[in-house]
């Protein structure tokens, strides 16, 4: 009998860069030092919770486990859950929702997928042709950052990963969780996503978090020869937006339809 694995949790823990610095307006202006127990109490206040309650370790592994037993059975990916830690990327308030399968808002009208769906598109992403052959992503293009958790798990299934954002305050969001992995890797831009990301095409891997009635064509022209695109469209003779799954083949694009999904739409422009 197989049994789910059980995967460490917690490592290579992301940890946050500061929401702002002296002189900047927000939660963590500084303020006249008080008494030494004020002074930790505010500090308590203000920390990410870690290690107690719905953000434990154990509740980390139940959500992978969750996905396993929901048909996720690529180790990497699996791993790649457990490791990534989803309480970090929504608001403190959120935190005990946070590995529960359910969508969280991040802002600005947006949400964090839950993270079923997120497996769900990552896994298709892994069996397209150069996936099945390396293991791994290859060179990904990320559509839609958000709060950066996807674009994290991404980090750890392939290389180098571009991710776009439209919305800046959700940008700006993304760089401070996602600062302990930035760099040549891990690019954030803040831009038209429907453009794509032309100077490092082809990719090998892409995947939009935001559904239209059309896939962009920069989408297309981008994607290599063996690669995968995954994105939601609206689709009314499914009734409703489903997953779509485009491979670039020798001989051309082939597409095929899969999961009902419900995404945001998919806009042009930055903001």
């Amino acid at each position: 009998m197989t049994r789910a694995p059980r995967f460490p949790v917690g490592l290579d823990r992301l940890k946050s860069a500061p929401r702002s610095g002296p002189g900047k307006a927000g939660a963590d202006t500084l303020r006249p030092q008080g008494p030494l127990q004020h002074a930790a109490q505010d500090a308590a206040r203000r920390s990410p919770p870690s290690g107690l309650g719905m953000d434990s370790a154990a509740v980390r592994q139940r959500m992978v486990q969750r996905l396993w037993s929901d048909g996720i059975r690529h180790e990497a990916l699996l791993q790649a859950f457990g490791d990534v830690e989803r309480h970090r990327f929504v608001d403190t308030a959120l935190a005990t929702q946070a590995y529960e399968d359910t969508s969280l808002p991040i802002g600005l009208s947006q949400t964090i997928s839950k993270p079923s769906v997120v497996a769900r598109m990552l896994a298709l992403l892994l069996q397209g042709e150069k996936a099945r052959a390396s293991g791994r992503l290859g060179r990904v293009l990320e559509i839609g950052t958000g709060c950066g958790y996807q674009a994290a798990l991404l980090a750890r299934l392939g290389r180098p990963v571009v991710s776009v954002e439209r919305l800046r305050g959700l940008h700006e969001k993304a760089c401070e969780n996602l600062a302990a992995l930035r760099g040549g890797e891990l690019q954030l831009l803040h831009g038209d996503g429907r453009l794509g990301h032309g100077p490092r095409a082809p990719y090998d891997s892409i995947v939009s978090a935001a559904g239209g009635d059309d896939v962009p064509v920069a989408w297309l022209e981008q994607l290599a020869v063996g690669g995968r695109l995954v994105a939601p469209l609206h689709d009314p003779a499914r009734g409703g937006q489903v997953l779509l799954v485009v491979d670039r083949q020798p001989g051309g694009l082939v597409r095929s339809w899969h999961d009902p999904v419900h995404f945001v739409p998919l806009k042009s422009g930055a903001e």
